[in-house]
């Protein structure tokens, strides 16, 4: 019987099945690279304002802690948005007459609420407890980034759960003492991973099987 095909039909099927095998494995990395890419988390990407608030004039400049406008961080699963009365105490008469804080004053003799448009928005699905993570050693530049140099706020992290997952599976990386919480210049000493492991133990946290458990943040 005459061959059907011709020799180099081997050849030609077995390159192809290759390529085929390496453009799968490339787009697939293409992909990853757009998923964790600021396109998509909005990582490093200024949201508008209804007023143009600036963390590295109130923290960095005026020395204000987290805890002034920021209430609940402490004891609530949210931190809290400062109500227009907390940013009265001091635009009473500060810059009382600066076309820019209008929305402020107008909120003020209104009462309603100035809508802010939330830079760190995790997922439903996602459960985070800012008070929880406070009281274990997490410090606000460890999620929020150096706030006390960015004249506008902008998110540090990708917020994906393999971001999450980083520090759940080695928290001795990351936690610090509990008076440099609100410390945005704390560093760590020399030997880090041992005071870390050293923390862990005195803060009681969780196992790694524990604090990886899909049921830890997906309830």
């Amino acid at each position: 019987m005459p061959q059907i095909f011709h020799r180099s039909t081997n050849t030609v099927s077995k390159l192809s099945i290759s390529c085929a095998v390496f453009i799968l494995a490339g787009a697939l990395w293409v992909a990853a690279q757009v998923n964790r890419s600021p396109y998509v988390t909005q990582a490093t990407v200024v949201r508008d304002q209804p007023v143009p608030f600036s963390h590295k004039h109130h923290v960095g400049d005026v020395g204000l802690d987290c805890r002034y406008c920021h209430t609940s961080v402490e004891t609530s699963a949210t931190a809290g948005l400062p109500s227009t009365q907390t940013c009265m105490n001091c635009h009473s008469m500060l810059f009382n007459q600066s076309p820019i804080l209008e929305p402020v004053r107008s909120s003020f003799r209104s009462g309603k609420p100035i809508a802010w448009t939330k830079v760190h928005d995790l997922p439903d699905f996602a459960y985070f407890d800012h008070s929880i993570h406070i009281s274990k050693g997490v410090g606000c530049a460890t999620c929020h980034g150096k706030v006390d140099q960015m004249p506008l706020m902008w998110q540090t992290a990708s917020l994906q759960m393999e971001w999450c997952l980083s520090c759940h599976r080695e928290p001795e990386r990351y936690v610090r003492p509990r008076d440099q919480i609100y410390n945005l210049d704390w560093e760590p000493n020399a030997n880090p991973l041992e005071e870390g492991r050293r923390l862990v133990k005195e803060y009681k946290i969780q196992n790694v099987a524990t604090l990886t458990s899909c049921s830890t943040c997906h309830r």
